[in-house]
């Protein structure tokens, strides 16, 4: 399978397809068919089959559809969910500690070794067992243990520079909390969760609710 072949958008719905996939293996079941996933997401059965075909080292059979087990499998390694990912994370507040205290990350292939935060009176600290280091060590621990993930925590006025020093640490890959949105060199990625920007759409869906227009 090439992976270069897989769509951002097909990227997205694989974890939707992974997770139901899981919970009919564990009912024991053994095939899944295009047509069957595409009435539970309410996707069409073209789309869930090109997205299927995409990753699968086996292709699936008509009217039978893909084995479940091999292509849990391959899922899995698309997304990298099988790889061990070392992330850090700056920002040890209140979200960065739910971050670091949450227990389900590794089943998705990262794992949070260690924080860094301004503020003197987090340096030092653990949070589930994880290191909290000042700002000025991030540099040198980030080189010495190869990461390539950072994970931005932090309110909005410190984000940018908080980015930027991720990018002199080495860092590949961003996820970004903070409402704002950074600017990297090229072959950077940042993935961004913008509660905001979320709310703002459910607001948008409530309002077409209660005038009759959505």
């Amino acid at each position: 399978m090439d992976e270069s072949v897989v769509s951002k958008q097909a990227m997205q719905r694989m974890p939707y397809y992974l997770q139901k996939l899981k919970e009919m293996h564990a009912e024991g079941k053994t095939e899944i068919s295009a047509r069957l996933f595409a009435e539970m997401f309410g996707f069409t059965e073209i789309q869930v089959r090109k997205d299927l075909a995409s990753v699968s080292s086996v292709h699936g059979k008509p009217k039978v559809g893909f084995k479940i087990s091999p292509l849990i499998v391959d899922i899995e390694n698309v997304l990298g969910f099988k790889h061990e990912n070392k992330a850090v994370i700056v920002g040890a507040g209140s979200l960065g500690h739910a971050l670091m205290s949450h227990k389900g990350f590794s089943e998705y292939g990262i794992e949070i070794v260690a924080a860094f935060d301004a503020d003197e009176d987090k340096k030092g600290i653990e949070i589930s067992g994880k290191p909290v280091y000042g700002m000025e060590q991030m540099q040198k621990f980030c080189n010495e243990n190869r990461i390539e993930i950072g994970i931005v925590a932090v309110p909005q006025i410190a984000a940018q520079r908080v980015c930027d020093s991720l990018v002199l640490s080495g860092i590949k890959a961003i996820w970004n909390f903070a409402p704002l949105h950074l600017t990297v060199p090229r072959g950077i990625l940042v993935q961004n969760e913008n509660m905001a920007a979320s709310l703002a759409m459910l607001f948008k869906h409530l309002r077409g609710v209660s005038d009759g227009t959505d």
